[in-house]
Order: C-alpha cells, then structure tokens, then sequence
C-alpha cells in the first residue's frame, strides 16, 4: 500500500465524514423540546437530576477489567506461535505473567478490586 492509497483513503474517509455532517446539518429539523434534554432510563420517567455523581470505584473496577480483557488478546497470538520459538516465548510469556501478576497485587492492596 503506498503513499498515494494512503492519502486517498485519508481524504475519502474526511470526505464521507463531512459530508454526512453537511447533509445531516442541511436537512434534519432542528427542534428542541424538553424531552430530548432527559435521561432515557427504559421508558420510566426520569426522576431527579440526570448529572448523577457515581463512585470512583465502578471505574477503577471497570479498567482492571480491561487490563485483564486486553491480556487475553496478547495471549491469542502466543499460543498459536509458541511451538515453533519455544522457549523464548515461555520467558516471555513469565515474564508478562509476572507483570501483570503485580498489577494485580497492587490493585489488590490498594483495595480497588473490592465491590461497594
């Protein structure tokens, strides 16, 4: 794929961005009720304020998550290969576990992976 191809998806992908802006910009209604400004909440009404303020903890929770989440995509590619480099990839593959293993403990100390 050289520079010219490159470029053109660029430019076509900033083209078809724009333009569905453009168009959306041109022909949509713009109206404004006080409706549209409320949570959806699965049909209930709403009550309260929608700015609701959430622990930290639910995020912390959700981030280790995907730490661990993202570990098993590295680990895909290294099963599939780990037969033909050996042991250098077993190394490797310690030495990510170790990695994330302190990750973990750290987590674990600083009480993050406690649910409310």
């Amino acid at each position: 794929m050289g520079s010219f191809t490159l470029i053109a998806l660029a430019i076509a992908a900033i083209a078809f961005s724009a333009g569905g802006i453009l168009i959306a910009q041109i022909f949509v209604k713009k109206t404004t009720n006080i409706q549209k400004g409320e949570a959806y909440e699965c049909g209930i009404p709403s009550e309260g304020t929608p700015y609701n303020q959430f622990n930290v903890g639910y995020y912390l929770f959700a981030l280790i998550f995907l730490v661990f989440d993202v570990e098993l995509v590295f680990m895909y590619p290294w099963a599939v290969v780990v037969k033909q480099t050996g042991l250098p990839a077993l190394i490797e593959i310690i030495i990510f576990f170790f990695i994330l293993f302190m990750g973990f403990l750290y987590a674990h100390k600083k009480g993050a992976l406690k649910w409310m």
